[in-house]
């Protein structure tokens, strides 16, 4: 995403940069993939032409289901003697070109349609959006949210139950991350005062900002044709928004820590913001992931501090909970009803924790169980997976008998990576049984966190109370039980000595290999200066803008991985190397462009990333700022090889006093060919969220915050809107999930 919070890692553990050079002395490592290529040519898809949905559906392709009233359950059994998955050794297309374009451009052959967009009602009773920041706040309980982002797929049968290899017909399930407030509002959001006296004086407009955060539900189908829309009045259709109310579930739930005047005893919060990325569980439920929370607090610390302890203060910092509040949503009064503003504040305002939200953000940061299947649930904040900028989580490969292992990020520069299994063992009778299978496996069990060793290995540390330094003697903070540990997940991380990493952002598990990548997006001079370059971070260089700005450090960013030892997701320890590294083309390619990248495949600063279950293509995205005088962002499609397919490489990096460093590094193979770009967004887009329907014909892909740079005083005159999409014309622009598919009725990408 494009907003951060503000980094607070503070501690001496070593940064990934700092413990690698050892390793590479051994430069004997596996092979790569390798394949020839198909070729076509390109189209554009634009805000005032978007191309109409395919023609010429194929055999395996059904109409829509007929509506049902609701759901069964259905449990998804892997098959017996399932064959091990493959690769595919060419990519069908060829690659389309950068584009600064306000429009979509896609391979020649594939169409790419606008399925949801910003404000779209998903109930009957809702009026169409006038997007003209007109519509009352109170419909937003049932439109499309803002600023699309990590999504699945679940599928429905044709008898209405929930089936996972059905293709026509599906629940799509996804993320509204933040807003674009200029847009939201008929002038913009409207504001008082400055500093730390500035406010917000239309309640409405507020209102409208809660509602427009969380998460969506929506019953999708294709038709003949190929087409694919939604149903605005499928009983499934639901909106989780800032209002929702939420149960705790976990070591932390009913701790002291959670305690708020919304929930006296812990158990309750209201609520899920800036949700990123996503994961999914095997008994069909959707993990929305909590990322950069902690700035929509307010919490005024010349106030404030005198009221809060030493331990208080320390985790306060930790997570960077401190300011006036990203959107000011706890400055409006009257704070009625229910303080429905002010549990935005952060502040000791009572006597205790139960007459204030002094804890409200000890309630946020977590990964939020929702059930699609039973729209009238209530989502689950479960709390032993750990507390801290989620950016996502992704499970590994899943096996009857065997513990259960989701892969997590932390979303901040200096931050680290996380992993949970379960203590129970997977049974696949579980597969039906919902939020109460989330109770079994995702209330028990271990957080671990990454140290990645000089010699290529890694261990997983365990953060448990009372282990490995975690205790209440702890200089770095003084632990007083499990609650506090998944409270304070980043403080424990810090007392084991975890690896400092460059904010790791989205991950996903090869099926073919068994490797976990993450994207690690990018890094600035300040933090990454020469003398901190070395092999796992060996790039401080002057990425020049068009226009002659100076970009140091290490701007467009790269891909680590990472192999379990036994290829089992519970195991301890793992080896490691470096898969890309973000370049311009032209850049220098000894010292710069190290993967060979070429017009066809150049990038920068990967963030979405996720591997195709229906071919095993692996699909990258991107949110730059880097690259952007040459190019939007985009989403490139990837064939890689494994762990060590690459060898050892001399980098000589330069400062800008024009003194030099040489490293010495890894680098996996290059990929040449096998890495093409598959699309360009509109101008100032972000490429985020990919999901497909299981037969691999359709790809979901979403579109954020377009236009997003254009200024408030520009609210009034269309023509300085740095952006139309999706409707063209005049039009506000609007984030929205496309669909892709091909013209053929093919899978996508091969």
């Amino acid at each position: 995403m494009s907003y951060e919070d503000e980094t607070t890692n503070t501690s001496s553990n070593p940064h990934i940069n700092d413990l690698v050079e050892s390793r590479l002395q051994d430069p004997a490592r596996r092979g790569l993939l390798r394949g020839g290529f198909g070729a076509a040519a390109l189209s554009f898809i634009g805000g005032t032409s978007l191309i109409a949905g395919c023609g010429g559906s194929d055999d395996a392709i059904a109409s829509a289901a007929p509506a049902d009233a609701g759901l069964a359950r259905a449990p998804a059994r892997a098959p017996v003697n399932a064959p091990e998955p493959v690769r595919p050794t060419a990519l069908g297309f060829s690659a389309v070109p950068k584009s600064l374009a306000d429009s979509l451009v896609v391979p020649d052959g594939y169409t790419a349609s606008v399925l949801l967009r910003l404000g779209d009602p998903i109930a009957n009773k809702i009026p169409d959006y006038a997007n003209d920041g007109t519509d009352d706040a109170s419909t937003y309980a049932w439109r499309a949210g803002d600023h699309h982002d990590g999504m699945h797929y679940f599928g429905i049968g044709a008898t209405g139950t929930q089936a996972n290899a059905a293709s026509a017909r599906g629940l799509l399930v996804q993320n509204h991350e933040a807003i674009t407030p200029v847009f939201l509002h008929v002038n913009g959001p409207t504001i008082s005062g400055t500093g730390p006296g500035a406010a917000r004086t239309a309640p409405d407009e507020v209102l409208k900002e809660f509602y427009v955060h969380g998460v969506s539900t929506v019953e999708v189908s294709r038709a003949a044709d190929g087409s694919w829309s939604y149903r605005k009045n499928s009983p499934f259709n639901r909106r989780v928004h800032t209002l929702t109310e939420m149960e705790l579930a976990g070591p932390a739930a009913g701790s002291p820590y959670m305690v708020t005047k919304y929930s006296a005893d812990g158990t309750r919060t209201r609520g899920t913001v800036n949700n990123c990325a996503s994961g999914y569980t095997p008994w069909n439920t959707y993990l929305a992931c909590e990322e950069n929370w902690a700035g929509y607090f307010r919490r005024i610390e010349a106030t404030d501090n005198a009221n809060r302890s030493a331990k208080e203060l320390k985790s306060l910092g930790r997570y960077g909970v401190r300011g006036n509040g990203r959107e000011l949503w706890a400055t409006v009064t009257p704070d009625t009803p229910d303080n429905l503003y002010g549990r935005w504040n952060a502040m000791v305002l009572g006597t205790s924790a139960a007459d204030d939200y002094r804890n409200g953000p000890n309630t946020y940061g977590w990964n939020v169980e929702i059930d699609p299947f039973a729209p009238n649930s209530t989502p689950r904040k479960r709390t032993a997976m750990g507390r801290f900028a989620h950016e996502g989580a992704w499970i590994a490969k899943v096996e009857a008998g065997k513990p259960l292992v989701w892969y997590m990020g932390c979303d901040s520069r200096n931050e680290y990576i996380y992993k949970y299994v379960s203590n129970a063992n997977w049974d696949p009778v579980d597969a039906s049984r919902g939020l109460a299978a989330g109770d079994k496996y995702l209330d028990d069990g271990k957080l671990y966190v990454a140290k990645f060793n000089a010699d290529g290995t890694g261990n997983w540390v365990e953060l448990s109370f009372g282990l490995n330094g975690i205790t209440a003697e702890s200089s770095v903070y003084p632990f007083a039980d499990q609650a506090d540990v998944c409270i304070n997940s980043r403080l424990a991380a810090d007392v084991v000595g975890a690896t400092k990493m460059d904010r790791p952002e989205w991950g996903a598990v090869d099926p073919v290999t068994g490797a976990v990548y993450m994207t690690l997006t990018n890094n600035i001079a300040t933090l990454r200066t020469l003398e901190a370059t070395d092999a796992a971070n060996p790039r401080h260089y002057n990425d020049v803008r068009t226009n002659g700005t100076a970009q140091r450090g290490n701007p467009n960013g790269h891909i680590i991985r990472w192999l379990e030892a036994g290829r089992d997701p519970a195991a301890t320890k793992f080896d490691w190397d470096i898969f890309l590294f973000g370049a311009r083309s032209t850049a220098d390619a000894v010292n710069v462009n190290v993967s060979g990248l070429t017009a066809d495949n150049d990038f920068s600063s990967p963030d979405g990333l996720w591997f195709s279950k229906a071919t095993n293509v692996c699909w990258i995205q991107t949110d730059d700022g880097a690259y952007t005088d040459v190019t939007n962002c985009m989403l490139l499609a990837a064939l890689p090889g494994a762990v060590g397919d690459g060898g050892v490489k001399t980098i000589t990096n330069k400062n800008s006093t024009g003194a030099t460093k040489e490293v010495q590094t890894y680098v996996g193979a290059n990929l040449g060919t096998k890495l093409r770009r598959f699309l360009v967004g509109p101008v100032e887009c972000e490429i985020t969220g990919l999901a497909e329907s299981p037969d691999g014909r359709a790809l979901f892909v979403n579109i954020q915050h377009p236009g997003e740079d254009t200024a408030a005083a520009d609210i009034g005159s269309p023509a300085l809107f740095t952006s139309h999409w999706p409707d063209g014309g005049t039009s506000r622009p609007r984030s929205a999930t496309i669909v892709i598919t091909r013209d053929d009725g093919g899978v996508i990408g091969v």
